[in-house]
């Protein structure tokens, strides 16, 4: 218990203390005169026990600053009810919201200018494994170090180019998606325990002379750790460890990069580095509060699109939910399965109010939950909610189903809490 002053923030060697029986919780106890005052959680009616350190019978007993009435028991013990009052309220339904869409991958399509992207020109790198490249592919050695990352390989055509082999790393359950200009090559859509693959895929009928862009999507997961003393495996890179375009030299193709806008001088120092990565959406920022969306089309992420690729969907929503009440919330991603395939291939990533809040991978999973704190949601008033939806398969995805629900109703004295900082959305002087 609190002691007076100037001993209350102390040690002292003559402290108060009371013996409470009550409930889910109980947060403080301090007493006012005669009377017990308390503040704690409850999830149902529950029955309290003063059992000892009440002073004078504790003619007066609160709990969460409404008085309860007590009776007094054998041995001293005082007993009373506090009684749980269930509040009404009501939650969107996420599906029936006006959801706002936007290509996150613009990267391939014929006319994209990626001038301004980082070039992966470096000869040397830091990192203990040694390259196999010409120039180095690893995201660190460029400053890129959480998220998605992409990768853009330019070439001249000769038409001999027959087959693409390629050798990533992106950590365990990553993925990677493989496009020669628009065309879909093909995906590693990752598995519990794979930390690196290598795939070979075939290409398309090149002309001679024609220009050709290689873009690689990779899924990275962050840096691994070290399970043996003296070992490195926490320096494991991440990107491109190798690649073969049969047919021509690996020097006849020049490669840029880019991850998160900034790489280490990254923009949103409120949300911090690891919030955000390299898809197009997360550069330009769209994902924070209040985007550019009136251009934009309608379609909602349980349409889903019709092709490999990655899409950016937004929404807003109220909320009005009663004080007095700890009440967590949780947006829900249903597992999605295809008619033809089974489970459908595809990531994506939940933003809340610009902060990024979950990571689903519907063919590895298994989490389907994503809790979202107070204070991240806004209870009484406006939420902005973003969704990436990166299909790694030839027909597309969707989210079968979304939804945001309640996971508790708590009666709490925990009071009101205070918002994020939430910086919306501003154009962003030099994304790409």
């Amino acid at each position: 218990m609190p002691t007076q002053t100037p001993y209350d923030n102390y040690t002292t060697l003559k402290p108060s203390s009371v013996i409470v029986r009550a409930g889910y919780l109980l947060r403080t106890a301090s007493f006012e005169g005669d009377s017990l005052i308390l503040t704690g959680d409850i999830n149902r009616t529950t029955a309290i026990e003063i059992i000892g350190g009440a002073p004078g019978g504790c003619p007066s007993l609160y709990f969460n600053s409404r008085k309860v009435a007590t009776a007094s028991g054998p041995y001293g013990v005082i007993t009373g009810t506090i009684v749980f009052d269930r509040p009404a309220f009501d939650l969107p339904n996420l599906t029936d919201l006006e959801w706002k869409y936007i290509n996150s991958l613009p990267e391939i399509e014929l006319d994209y200018d990626d001038s301004s992207w980082p070039n992966a020109d470096l000869e040397t790198t830091e990192n203990p494994r040694r390259l196999n490249t010409p120039t180095s592919l690893y995201a660190s050695d460029y400053g890129f170090n959480t998220g998605n990352l992409l990768f853009r390989g330019r070439f001249v055509a000769t038409g001999i180019e027959s087959d693409f082999g390629i050798r990533t790393q992106g950590g365990a359950g990553y993925g990677v998606s493989v496009f020669l200009n628009s065309t879909f090559l093909g995906s590693w859509v990752g598995n519990g325990t794979g930390f690196e693959y290598n795939q070979t895929v075939a290409l398309p009928t090149l002309h001679v002379g024609q220009p050709a862009v290689f873009t690689i999507v990779l899924d990275n997961m962050g840096l691994d750790e070290n399970g043996k003393v003296g070992t490195d495996q926490m320096k494991n890179p991440r990107g491109i460890l190798n690649y073969t375009l049969f047919g021509r030299n690996q020097s006849d193709i020049s490669w840029k990069i880019t991850g998160n806008l900034g790489g280490e001088n990254y923009r949103d120092h409120v949300r911090g580095p690891l919030n955000e990565g390299g898809l197009y959406a997360e550069r330009q920022g769209y994902h924070l509060p209040h985007p550019p969306t009136g251009d934009w089309e309608s379609a909602k992420p349980t349409e889903g699109i019709p092709t490999a690729g990655v899409a950016f969907y937004t929404t807003t929503f109220n909320l009005s939910l009663p004080l007095g009440y700890d009440i967590p919330l949780a947006f829900v991603l249903t597992n999605s399965t295809s008619n033809s395939s089974g489970v459908s291939s595809f990531r994506s990533q939940l933003y809340v109010n610009g902060y990024q809040f979950g990571k689903y991978v519907n063919n590895i999973g298994p989490q389907t939950l994503f809790p979202v704190p107070e204070g991240i949601l806004n209870y009484h008033g406006m939420n902005y909610v973003a969704l990436s939806l990166w299909a790694l398969g030839a027909r597309g995805a969707k989210i079968e189903e979304l939804q945001l629900v309640s996971t508790a109703v708590i009666q709490s004295g925990y009071g009101a809490v205070e918002v994020s900082p939430m910086p919306a959305y501003t154009e962003r002087m030099g994304a790409y």
